[in-house]
């Protein structure tokens, strides 16, 4: 028995280090787990992102291509307002009212309708009043 409490301190000692030796391959493994989790993780991630980055992209491109074809559109719309005929004659027939011309000038001149002449007549008047 003398010689059991002499040993025991080492045995102690001896399964202390044994159970930290395990506690450490047990913790090293749960380590390596995670580490292959989370690099799984990340590469989900980054092909996530880069299809959202694609796709806005596209989109950021189309955007480009509907602003330039409405600017385009716009042009053409103001270029064809300028060059109406129509436009013309009633911006024309309009000045002519001011000055004081009456339906048959306006039509003569213009070459507008009576109803169109009294019709211009009418909203000059009205503006005026």
């Amino acid at each position: 028995m003398n010689n059991w409490i002499h040993l025991a301190p080492w045995a102690l000692t001896a399964t202390a280090i044994v159970l930290v030796f395990l506690q450490g391959w047990f913790a090293h493994r749960h380590i390596r787990q995670l580490r292959a989790q989370l690099k799984e993780r990340c590469d989900s991630l980054g092909r996530e992102l880069h299809a959202t980055g694609s796709g806005s992209m596209g989109v950021g491109h189309r955007v480009v291509a509907c602003e330039r074809q409405l600017h385009e559109v716009k042009a053409m719309l103001d270029e064809m307002r300028q060059n109406d005929p129509l436009r013309v004659s009633y911006d024309e027939a309009s000045r002519l009212v001011e000055l004081g011309a009456d339906v048959e000038d306006l039509m003569n001149t213009c070459g507008i309708s009576r109803p169109e002449a009294e019709l211009v007549i009418a909203l000059k008047r009205r503006q005026a009043a």
